[in-house]
C-alpha cells in the first residue's frame, strides 16, 4: 500500500513539471516542443491516422483485390483506403510527412482539411505543398514561430538570393533576385520597413553585387550603408541625375550583348530575349541592385518645373523596372503608399514590381495597393496586422501565392559594421562613380 509521503512525493512532482511545462511554453516554445508537444503529437498522429484521415474526406474505395485479400485472410470489415503515409521526420519547429495520393485525389483536398488536421493532431498549423504528381509533404508547425523568429540554421544563399525573414510555415523566405527581379515593399511608420531593408542589405553586401540607393529623407536611411554602395542620391535633384545614369549603363549592357551575339546594333532593346547571364563570365557586368526608399518622395512635386523632373525619373524607373533585368539591374522599390494618387506613371511603375511585401499600413487601401492586383485574398491577412508585431508582413507575388513573414531583429549598428567590412567589395562602375557616397576613414 502506497503511503502518504509517497503520494506527497508524487503530487509535488507532477506540480513542479506542470509549472515547468507551462513556463516553457510561454517563453521556450521550441524546447517545449521538442519535450512534450512533439511526442504527444506523433501518438496522435499515429493512433488516430486512419480515422482523421476518413472523417476529412481523404479515404478512397479500396481495389478489388484488397478487398478480395482481406476477406479471405481477415473475413474483417473492409475499411476505405487512405492515403499512403511516409515516415515521420520530426524538425525544431514541428513534423513533416509525405502522403501518396490515392487515385483520383489532388493536393487541393488536402489543403482543403489542413484545418481539421491541425486541430485533431494538436498542433499550431498544417501546410500542404507538392513535391511532385501524386505527393504531397504535409508541414506540421508546432507553434508560433513568428512569435519569436529564429532563423533556420541551414540557409539557401546563392548569387541575388537573401535570406530575409521566416515564414510561418517555419522555412526562410528568400529574395530571389534572379526568379522576382523587381520588388515593392510597403509598410507604415514602425512597421518594420527599415528592418526588411537592413537583412536585404546586408545579404547582398557580402556579395559580388553593386548597390545603388536612393533615399530622399536626406539619406538618414542608407546613409549608414554608404561604404557599400555604390551610389548614393539623398535628394530628388541628385535623384534626377543618377537616374538617366543607370539608364546609360543599361544600354551600355545591351550593346555588349549584342556585340556578343552578333545582333545588328539597330535592333531595338526590347526584343533581345536574351540576357547578361549568357556571356561568359570574364565578359558578364556585375549585378546592380537599386533600392528606393520612399518612392513617393520622387513624386511630390511643388512647381511646373518639379513636375518636368518627376516625370523624368518615372520614366527612367519605369524604363528600368520593363528592360533592367536583362541587363543585370534590379529594383527594391519601398515606401508607405503607392498608388495612382502620386501621379502619372506610378501604377504603370506598380504593374512592373512582381514580388510584393506588404508590412503593417494605415488603411484597407494601401493593402489593396500592395497586394490586391495579385492577391486579393491575401489584402485581409495584411489588414490584421498589429502595431506591437514589427517586422511581421504578408508576402506574395504575380503568381497568386502568399504568406506571411516576419524579420528577425538586426540593429543598425550591425548591418552598418556588415557594410564597413563588405567596403572592398564594392565594384568599379565608371558611369556611377560622380555618385558615390563619400566615407569617412577612421584612423
Amino acid at each position: 500500500m502506497v503511503d502518504a509521503t509517497t503520494l506527497l512525493v508524487v503530487g509535488g512532482l507532477l506540480v513542479v513539471f506542470g509549472v515547468g511545462a507551462a513556463y516553457a511554453r510561454a517563453r521556450h516554445p521550441g524546447l517545449y516542443w521538442s519535450m512534450v508537444g512533439l511526442p504527444i503529437s506523433t501518438a496522435r498522429l499515429l493512433g488516430s491516422y486512419g480515422s482523421v484521415m476518413e472523417a476529412c474526406g481523404l479515404t478512397v474505395a479500396p481495389s478489388r483485390l484488397r478487398v478480395m485479400a482481406v476477406r479471405v485472410t481477415t473475413r474483417r470489415e473492409v475499411r476505405p483506403v487512405p492515403p499512403r503515409r511516409g515516415i515521420l521526420r520530426p524538425t525544431s519547429t514541428g513534423l513533416r510527412l509525405r502522403l501518396r495520393l490515392a487515385p483520383g485525389q489532388e493536393p487541393a483536398d488536402v489543403a482543403a482539411s489542413a484545418e481539421r488536421l491541425r486541430h485533431a493532431w494538436g498542433v499550431h498549423a498544417v501546410y500542404v505543398s507538392t513535391v511532385k504528381p501524386g505527393l504531397v509533404e504535409l508541414r506540421l508547425v508546432g507553434f508560433d514561430v513568428l512569435k519569436r523568429v529564429r532563423m533556420p540554421r541551414k540557409l539557401d544563399t546563392a548569387l541575388l538570393r537573401v535570406p530575409v525573414a521566416l515564414r510561418e510555415d517555419a522555412t526562410a523566405f528568400v529574395r530571389d533576385y534572379r526568379t522576382v527581379p523587381h520588388g515593392l515593399t510597403l509598410g507604415a511608420t514602425l512597421s518594420g520597413k527599415s528592418m526588411f531593408l537592413r537583412h536585404l542589405i546586408s545579404g547582398l553586401a557580402s556579395q559580388p553585387v553593386a548597390l545603388v540607393g536612393i533615399d530622399c529623407k536626406r539619406g538618414v536611411e542608407l546613409a549608414p550603408f554608404a561604404p557599400r554602395l555604390s551610389a548614393l542620391a539623398t535628394d530628388p535633384a541628385e535623384a534626377a541625375e543618377l537616374l538617366p545614369a543607370l539608364v546609360g549603363e543599361m544600354e551600355e549592357r545591351y550593346d555588349l550583348i549584342k556585340t556578343r551575339q552578333g545582333i545588328a546594333p539597330g535592333i531595338p532593346d526590347e526584343e533581345i530575349t536574351s540576357d547578361i547571364w549568357g556571356l561568359p563570365e570574364s565578359e558578364r557586368p556585375v549585378p546592380i541592385v537599386l533600392v528606393v526608399d520612399e518612392v513617393a518622395e520622387l513624386f511630390l512635386i511643388a512647381t511646373r518645373k518639379d513636375e518636368e523632373r518627376r516625370d523624368e525619373m518615372v520614366t527612367h524607373l519605369i524604363r528600368l523596372a520593363q528592360l533592367g533585368r536583362a541587363a543585370g539591374i534590379y529594383l527594391e522599390v519601398c515606401g508607405q503608399r503607392f498608388g495612382a494618387e502620386l501621379g502619372k506613371g506610378a501604377t504603370m511603375l506598380r504593374a512592373q514590381l512582381t514580388g510584393r511585401v506588404c508590412h503593417r499600413v494605415n488603411d484597407e487601401a494601401s493593402a489593396k495597393m500592395a497586394l490586391g492586383d495579385i492577391a486579393p485574398e491575401a489584402v485581409g491577412a495584411a489588414c490584421t496586422i498589429a502595431p506591437d508585431a514589427p517586422g511581421l508582413a504578408v508576402a506574395g507575388d504575380t503568381s497568386g501565392g502568399w504568406s506571411r513573414i516576419r524579420t528577425p531583429y538586426l540593429s543598425l549598428a550591425d548591418a552598418a559594421a556588415t557594410c564597413r567590412n563588405s567596403a572592398h567589395l564594392t565594384p568599379d562602375l565608371p558611369a556611377l562613380k560622380p555618385f558615390r557616397p563619400d566615407v569617412l576613414v577612421n584612423d
